[in-house]
């Protein structure tokens, strides 16, 4: 019996991109942005490693199906807008360094705050989602997801200096908006009220105004939530409507405290 992928349009199959080759080609660029693993980067490392990415991004451009008189021109863009998202990505550094009292050196951030390599890769495939590349953006962001646990997609809007700490389990929903000099922990989710697909088109989730800090587990639903400058949002707080700026939301709860110490033994009359 035949595969019924083989009785698909050739044409559809080869318009597949590799996930391998996304994957090796986001490492590397990563890489490059910041010359790390380089013994030596001078402007013939650059200028080489360039080539390669390149060669690797029109690739994969073709596979997806976008169009092929456009690839060059999108290269070319990205390319100009390459020193730019350097400075945005720098701000990020900073920003996470800065706040973050066990952040030791840039180095350290560099290479192990999985927080501040989902932003990196986030701006990326952001750029790609502007230009309405199909396929790869997400391919970008899934990548991310896999391997940090946080799922930011490509089309969400971010600001400058945004800190992701910790970072497993946040979720960013596509149409949400996020300020400037936000901070986020661990299990936050900006998400949708309605799964509808007719809601497809429209605003679904959050906007975050700016210097919002938002703890772990807090959960911020819908499009017309609109979360107010210089806001507190703490832990595991449930929010569907609107909070106004300098606002502190919490969860009250109340916690029991009993002793583990055995009871005195009750006293027995016999009559």
């Amino acid at each position: 019996m035949q595969h019924p992928v083989y009785t698909a349009n050739k044409k559809q199959q080869a318009n597949l991109p590799d996930k391998e080759a996304i994957a090796v080609w986001i490492e590397d660029f990563f890489e490059w942005l910041f010359c790390i693993g380089s013994k030596y980067c001078d402007y013939s490392y650059f200028e080489a490693k360039q080539k390669t990415l390149e060669g690797i991004l029109r690739e994969q451009l073709e596979l997806s199906g976008y169009p092929e008189d456009k690839v060059s021109t999108l290269i070319r863009l990205l390319n100009e807008k390459t020193i730019v998202l350097h400075l945005k990505l720098e701000d990020d550094l900073k920003a996470i360094f800065e706040f973050d009292p066990a952040a030791k050196s840039r180095t350290e951030v560099l290479l192990t705050y999985p927080g501040f390599f989902a932003i990196a890769v986030y701006r990326i495939a952001h750029e790609l989602w502007l230009n309405a590349v199909p396929v790869l953006p997400r391919m970008m962001s899934e990548y991310v997801h896999g391997k940090t646990g946080i799922d930011i997609h490509p089309g969400a809007q971010i600001g400058e200096r945004f800190f992701i700490d910790h970072g497993t389990g946040i979720v960013i929903g596509e149409t949400t908006v996020i300020g400037n000099d936000v901070k986020m922990y661990q299990g936050v989710t900006l998400g949708a009220l309605s799964v509808s697909k007719a809601d497809a088109s429209v605003k679904r989730h959050p906007t975050i105004g700016n210097d919002v800090t938002i703890y772990a587990n807090a959960t911020i639903l819908g499009g017309n939530t609109n979360i107010g400058d210089d806001s507190v949002l703490g832990g595991n707080v449930w929010i569907t409507h609107s909070v106004p700026p300098h606002s502190l939301v919490y969860h009250k709860s109340e916690v029991a405290i009993k002793t583990r110490e055995t009871f005195p033994e009750p006293l027995n009359f016999v009559i």
